[in-house]
């Protein structure tokens, strides 16, 4: 057994790797580095989390034994997942932070001897609140994020599923959930907290159901919020300082990025929180159904013969490259425009695929350098600009419809001003809306052709007639 003045240093240490882990993640360029900071800093915390109990009894045994599992389990699915299931893969991973913020609150209500927090019916007020709040936060996280990965998944519905006065419910749940753990604290009765965790599970789905597609990446990073807020709650309940720091900078972090995503898309930032946005699922319908208008299509060698007569391309790269996993393709062909003297950018979108930085994590997979990828307001007015538009799998963000349709579920939603372009090449499988269940307006302007194709057998196509 440690100290406990030592075990805080150690600690403090993983605190400050945790941050530097932020710190790296925040970059493309460092995330190698942060993420190899961030396994440190946890790998630190366990040791002086076990080597600080002292007691190793047999059930610390069995505790050793499952954490050891579960990191292969995790690590075998690390390493077989697709990048496409990435975002899928956040999302359960959140589900189960939250469940285990969960159970762990659970834990200790009904054996909170073992934790030091008093007996049964006489816990700890300040405990009482703690873990009332960590359990709350934690089932909302759970049943969220089990939505957003059912959504992900296409099991459900991508496109916003809402019904009348639904927030009004969502509000009642919420304050009905406050007076629970006002009367929990005042009651201490099981049946309560049971309650509590119920109605948590409950609403946590709620919130989630009614945002669509189109706006998952903001869920993902909100939900990554949730995640470290139940886990620092569930931290002060333990008196676990290592829990407290990295919950809280999961939750800050979180937060900001839902933050700084929603202005980027001129979203509220409560509504989002709230579950407040998605749009209209009738006028999702009407879009997904309208008749279809005529369309230009090509092939490889038009799309070849366009781009080696253009001074400029920009690549807007989007959910359907992930799918064909077409980014090396894509690199081979934008190299040799480049032999040509071709100016060649990407354009991304800050909701691009479906978790944030899908689209740069991709391109970074096939060595794209990080100074021609530009977010949306630095190369948006570049379009009017520029000859040819090569949209690979992008739809949802170049959609025109959401500055001119407010009945749109995409509408008030910066996208890129692809239409603008002198030439639109878009390569796509079908005239399919896309993932919010909008048809996309792009498909058929006078200066788009249609590729209809997979991303990556179209892209290699164009490679050869490219020679």
């Amino acid at each position: 057994m440690i100290s406990p003045n030592l075990s805080a240093s150690f600690y403090l240490i993983s605190g400050i790797l945790f941050i530097l882990a932020l710190r790296g993640l925040s970059s493309p360029e460092t995330s190698r580095k942060g993420n190899l900071f961030g396994m440190v800093g946890m790998l630190i915390a366990i040791i002086v989390t076990f080597l600080s109990i002292g007691n190793f009894s047999t059930s610390l045994i069995y505790v050793l034994v499952f954490l050891l599992l579960g990191g292969a389990i995790g690590a075998f699915i690390a390493f077989k997942i697709p990048m496409t299931a990435m975002p899928e893969l956040v999302a359960g991973f959140h589900s189960l932070v939250g469940l285990a913020a969960v159970f762990v609150a659970i834990a200790a209500f009904l054996n909170p001897e073992a934790f030091g927090l008093g007996f049964p019916l006489n816990i700890k007020l300040a405990s009482l609140i703690e873990m009332s709040i960590g359990a709350a936060v934690g089932a909302v996280t759970f049943s969220g994020s089990v939505i957003a990965f059912l959504k992900l998944r296409g099991i459900m519905s991508g496109s916003p599923i809402v019904f009348k006065g639904q927030h009004i419910i969502n509000l009642l749940l919420g304050i009905f959930i406050i007076f629970m753990i006002y009367y929990l604290c005042k009651t201490q009765l099981p049946s309560l907290f049971w309650t509590v965790i119920i109605l948590s599970f409950l609403i946590g789905a709620m919130l989630i159901i009614p945002i669509g597609g189109a706006d998952m990446p903001v869920v993902i990073s909100m939900l990554n919020s949730y995640s470290g807020w139940a886990a620092a709650g569930i931290g002060f309940t333990l008196e676990n300082t290592a829990l407290i720091i990295t919950g809280a900078l999961v939750g800050s972090s979180g937060a900001i990025l839902s933050y700084i995503m929603c202005k980027s898309m001129n979203r509220s930032f409560f509504n989002v929180i709230l579950g407040g946005f998605g749009g209209d699922s009738n006028a999702s319908k009407k879009e997904s159904n309208k008749e279809q208008k005529p369309v230009k299509s090509g092939n490889a060698e038009d799309a070849a013969f366009l781009m080696k007569n253009a001074a400029s391309v920009i690549i807007v790269p989007g959910y359907g490259m992930a799918v064909a996993q077409a980014q090396h393709a894509l690199k081979e062909m934008v190299d040799k425009l480049k032999k040509n003297d071709i100016k060649v950018t990407y354009a991304i979108h800050p909701v691009a695929g479906r978790m944030p930085g899908h689209m740069n994590v991709l391109l970074a997979e096939a060595n794209v350098p990080y100074d021609e990828v530009f977010e949306l307001e630095d190369i948006n007015n570049d379009f009017a600009n520029s000859d040819v538009a090569f949209v690979i799998g992008a739809n949802d963000v170049t959609n025109p419809i959401a500055k001119t349709d407010p009945k749109s579920p995409i509408f008030g939603m910066p996208v890129l001003d692809v239409e603008k372009c002198k030439s639109v090449l878009f390569v796509k499988r079908s005239l399919s809306p896309g993932y919010a269940g909008v048809d996309n307006e792009l498909f058929y302007k006078d200066n788009t052709l249609m590729l209809f194709a997979d991303a990556k057998k179209m892209t290699e196509d164009i490679v050869k007639n490219l020679d």
